[in-house]
């Protein structure tokens, strides 16, 4: 049985008012607690929108879940998103996101100061050299599982191929996610006619990518800039987010290094809510207190904007084989991206026989026993310590 709430403009204020508590009371608490991942976010918010409160079916539920995966973005925010604005609209779409990344970036902006001003101290340290390892294989498991989506066939295939390559050769991220999309496109328009795919890639070796900019020019505006448009172009969830970082922030603009980037990984891996919040970290890093919530502003924006223009089309954009072709592209460009990405932070966490070790037993521990990846953040923080305490003793 279809379940029909109360339409929300035929609401009085006090019920309206009662409503949006409701919804910024349910989300606050949500990203609060909501460790695990998105999909583990996902079956949370099932269980409080759908089964609980009974705010919508079951069926309606599903669908959001699909048009989250059809536009750029966190798909978890922009599923909390969608659920306030089928419950209350603009008002609701608003509170509900806001609600879900505020407790997320709270904790991620307090362990970020903590980060600059006592990095020194040793335990500190310690704790981010046993992290650092662990994060190596999470980030495998997140390449595998999105390959088996992602790499549909040879099309796609190559589209990863060929996204690795012009990576490898410094080119721009987003172009190459474009272009892979686009060549998809092509084909599919063409049913098939469209068979020399590299030639689509032809124009890249005319393109040289952005000039660097000097550290010292770097703001609040510069930190909005970045990250909005990654917020705007990014499919794959939050390990293909640090691909994005790497290839910008640490190769391209050399605003930060590897090790800072795997301590932020380390850092959104440890804390509840999205893992976009990621940015606030970075954010700070990169220009303080404004920079924290620039980041933030520029990496959530472009959802809450996608969710008000898609969610009267969920229907229409899941039907739509153009659309698919598109992302079918930039998911497998994505995924190539992502492996240069973790060939460069492999370097970075794997120093020495004791961090190899750790991200050797963090692959069997993901692969076999299905281990939760904040007990392995946690065990390797433990590891650090007493790695660390024994080699000084």
């Amino acid at each position: 049985m279809e379940i029909i709430p109360a339409d929300y403009g035929t609401l009085t204020p006090p019920q309206k008012r009662q409503r949006l508590q409701e919804l910024a009371f349910l989300f606050l608490r949500l990203g609060l607690f909501s460790f695990g991942g998105p999909a583990a976010h996902t079956a949370m918010m099932e269980e409080e929108v759908v089964r609980r409160q009974q705010w919508l079916s079951h069926e309606k539920f599903l669908d959001l879940i699909g048009v989250t995966n059809l536009i750029p973005g966190p798909n978890s925010t922009e599923l909390a998103i969608h659920l306030g604005y089928e419950r209350s609209k603009w008002a609701g779409l608003i509170i509900a996101g806001v609600s879900f990344i505020l407790p997320a970036m709270v904790v991620v902006w307090l362990l970020a100061i903590a980060y600059v001003h006592y990095q020194s101290v040793p335990a500190v340290g310690h704790m981010l050299y046993g992290i650092q390892p662990m994060i190596i294989p999470l980030i495998g498991q997140a390449l595998w599982k999105l390959g088996r989506k992602a790499l549909k066939n040879p099309l796609t295939i190559g589209a990863a191929v060929l996204v690795m390559v012009g990576t490898a050769w410094g080119k721009p991220e987003i172009l190459l996610l474009l272009l892979a999309g686009l060549a998809l496109v092509l084909i599919q328009i063409g049913r098939g006619r469209f068979q020399s795919l590299p030639l689509i890639f032809l124009p890249l070796g005319q393109i040289a990518p952005a000039p660097a900019l000097p550290v010292t020019t770097i703001n609040p505006w510069s930190v909005f800039g970045i990250f909005l448009k990654i917020g705007c172009l990014l499919y794959g969830g939050g390990y293909v987010l640090f691909a994005f970082l790497q290839a910008d922030l640490v190769e391209r603009l050399g605003w930060l290094t590897s090790q800072q980037l795997l301590d932020a990984i380390a850092i959104g891996q440890i804390t509840p809510g999205p893992l976009f919040t990621t940015a606030t970290f970075i954010g700070y890093l990169l220009a303080g207190n404004p920079g924290a919530i620039a980041a933030t502003v520029g990496i959530f924006l472009p959802s809450f904007v996608l969710v008000a223009l898609v969610n009267p089309w969920v229907s229409i954009l899941q039907k739509s084989l153009i659309f698919r072709a598109f992302l079918d592209g930039v998911n497998a460009g994505a995924w190539g991206l992502t492996v240069v990405s973790t060939i460069g932070l492999a370097r970075s966490a794997l120093i020495d026989p004791l961090t190899i070790g750790l991200a050797v037993l963090g692959a069997i521990a993901l692969g076999r026993f299905s281990i939760s990846s904040h007990w392995l953040v946690v065990f390797g923080a433990l590891v650090g310590l007493v790695g660390q305490s024994w080699s000084m003793g």
